[in-house]
């Protein structure tokens, strides 16, 4: 049985592997398209991997606080080991960051900034009203298109969720035929098991009938010798004698 020592430290590289795992997410996501539904996907599965493993980090910082009671260890190797925690916990908070902060650019590639507002405030101002229109047009033109691009991301959700729902639909009514056959399996059982239990019954009827016919045929191979025995004693063969 491993060592409560023993069982942190593989506790603990499982969180490092994790936590390489997350960075290699966040380098790939610098390949993927600005938006899109592989996108979103992408940093929902790291945000949620972000969050597991600062919950395994709290759970390795309260196992090392209460290993000194459970087994004897150095200050030396205690802080060795809060090191290796804190270097962790900084990575974590650094991808995290990384990661709010590519969503947040994405967000403002579709939907635009408040920067952007400032700056369009501060374009208009020296408009005449031909340059007010012509700029108006060309914001709702962006808009639009902006508008375009949410209407797919929000098109592609609407068919991850339908696709989502059928195999879900598709899992209870596997798991209602399931349940089908076991009902249709245990009712056969029942039967079968009936048979059976007949089966026996008139097998061991059918024994002690043989039995007793076995009793009944010696009983009468027993009269009929003492019967012919007692014609015997009794002179009856002394005609046939004479014959």
């Amino acid at each position: 049985m491993a060592s409560p020592s023993e069982s942190w430290m593989r506790e603990y590289n499982e969180a490092s592997k994790l936590a390489d795992e997350i960075n290699g997410m966040v380098l790939e996501a610098s390949s993927l398209p600005p938006t899109g539904p592989q996108t979103q996907r992408h940093f929902s599965a790291t945000r949620r991997k972000i969050t597991i493993l600062k919950t395994k980090l709290d759970t390795l910082e309260s196992l090392l606080s209460k290993l000194p009671s459970r087994q004897q260890i150095t200050a030396k190797e205690m802080n060795k080991r809060k090191d290796m925690l804190t270097n962790v916990r900084s990575k974590v908070n650094q991808m995290a960051t990384a990661v709010n902060m590519s969503s947040s650019a994405n967000r403002d590639r579709l939907l635009g900034s408040d920067s952007k507002s400032d700056e369009v405030m501060t374009r208009a101002a020296n408009m005449d009203n031909h340059g007010l229109v012509s700029f108006q047009r060309q914001i709702m033109k962006e808009q639009d298109e902006g508008l375009d691009k949410l209407e797919e991301t929000v098109l592609s959700t609407k068919h991850i969720a339908l696709a989502v729902n059928e195999e879900l639909n598709l899992h209870t009514r596997l798991l209602d035929n399931l349940d089908d056959h076991v009902e249709s399996t245990s009712s056969r059982l029942q039967v079968i098991l009936s048979l059976h239990c007949i089966c026996c019954t008139g097998l061991h009827f059918l024994k002690d009938f043989m039995i007793i016919t076995e009793l009944v045929t010696s009983y009468l191979k027993l009269f009929v010798v003492s019967s012919l025995e007692s014609f015997s004693s009794a002179g009856f063969n002394e005609p046939f004698d004479s014959c």
